[in-house]
């Protein structure tokens, strides 16, 4: 059965597990969040050791057929907009691979015009000669439509329900396929039938409740784990950064409470993997990187063509669904990162912590040689 049908009912009636995340992101005095990050990071190091994996995004496209209001990529937004070819995307790649990425996460806007099964499995293709752990952040597709790519390399999956809450996801996703709660939530599992060996998924912090949005979270990844038991499951926090738009977030994420629900997870959770962006400030993500975080970026842009000014030739602007050529020094960002460290800074850092940075630590031939 899909999570979309099961969703409310494990919210409802609640298991032993859900139950105890419930009790650990309650209100908490310091002397228990740091009981909790004491136990967070013993476990972490139980399960992942002091392993850090690194990886990029790289954007291929900001267009965008959904309105979302939070997003800088919506097509309400007349950004400058651009969808690099081919040429311009192994470039990129080149780019970060000479940085030493052997993980790069691909991101696009949601627009099937610019960004269909044809123009990503090119770009799997193209990339994974040169980089043996490539995965998407597309809009959700059939089964069907996913098993191409990953018969071209893609190894991973990440897909953001955004918000668990109905209402506010209907208020937020004004128009476009984005709207269909049901099917973006049911995604993971149209993934994994296609073969996907890694799967990420989370929430946005910022749009409604976070104790309520970490609930719906674990319960989905409760399902997961049960359904979807042969791949790799990752969640990720992402909080609300500035962005196209200026959508303000309703319901912030405060950094104690923050740190408090990422110990809470890794508790629960301890065999998952948990995500951390560059939306969150170096001195943050220093702190949180021992306690449960086994996967970070570093150095990121997220506009198309950020590392190497690729695109900039044909940038436009799109008002009212009209293309209107434009100029400017490129492509414009989903939203603004805060840690701009560099790769090599990053990696510096995780060693003076204590932990060891990764850059690969996967190859296809692996599966050849099984």
């Amino acid at each position: 059965m899909p999570f979309s049908s099961e969703l409310s009912r494990a919210l409802s009636d609640q298991s032993p597990l859900l139950r105890r995340l419930e009790r650990l992101i309650a209100p908490v005095d310091d002397a228990g969040l740091s009981r909790m990050a004491r136990e967070s990071t013993t476990l972490t190091r139980r399960y992942f050791g002091r392993t850090m994996r690194l990886f990029a995004p790289l954007y291929l496209s900001n267009e965008c057929i959904n309105s979302c209001s939070y997003c800088g990529f919506s097509k309400e937004n007349a950004i400058l907009r651009v969808t690099l070819e081919l040429d311009e995307v192994a470039k990129e790649a080149e780019h970060l691979a000479a940085q030493g990425f052997r993980n790069i996460l691909l991101v696009a806007g949601e627009h099937p015009k610019f960004v269909s099964g044809g123009y990503m499995e090119a770009c799997l293709r193209r990339l994974t000669p040169l980089i043996p752990s490539v995965s998407l952040e597309v809009a959700p597709m059939e089964t069907a439509d996913y098993i191409p790519l990953v018969r071209a390399g893609a190894e991973g999956l990440v897909v953001y329900q955004e918000t668990y809450h109905p209402e506010t996801y209907a208020g937020m996703h004004l128009s476009g396929p984005k709207k269909d709660y049901a099917w973006r939530l049911d995604c993971p599992e149209r993934a994994y039938e296609a073969g996907f060996r890694r799967i990420g998924i989370g929430a946005l912090f910022g749009l409604w409740h976070w104790r309520d949005e970490a609930l719906a979270l674990a319960a989905q990844v409760e399902h997961l784990l049960r359904s979807c038991w042969k791949a790799q499951l990752t969640v990720s926090l992402p909080r609300l950064r500035p962005a196209a738009g200026e959508f303000q977030p309703t319901h912030p994420l405060p950094d104690r409470e923050f740190i408090q629900l990422l110990c809470a997870l890794r508790i629960c959770f301890p065999q998952i993997g948990i995500v951390m962006s560059t939306r969150e400030p170096s001195n943050l993500r220093d702190t949180v990187a021992p306690l449960g975080v086994t996967m970070m970026s570093a150095g990121s842009h997220t506009e198309p063509g950020g590392y190497t000014g690729q695109g900039k030739d044909h940038l436009h602007r799109t008002i009212r669904g009209r293309q209107i050529a434009a100029q400017g020094e490129g492509a414009e960002g989903q939203f603004a990162i805060s840690d701009d460290r560099s790769p090599e800074a990053v990696a510096a850092r995780l060693r003076d912590l204590g932990l060891e940075p990764v850059w690969k630590d996967w190859d296809a031939a692996i599966l050849n040689a099984a």
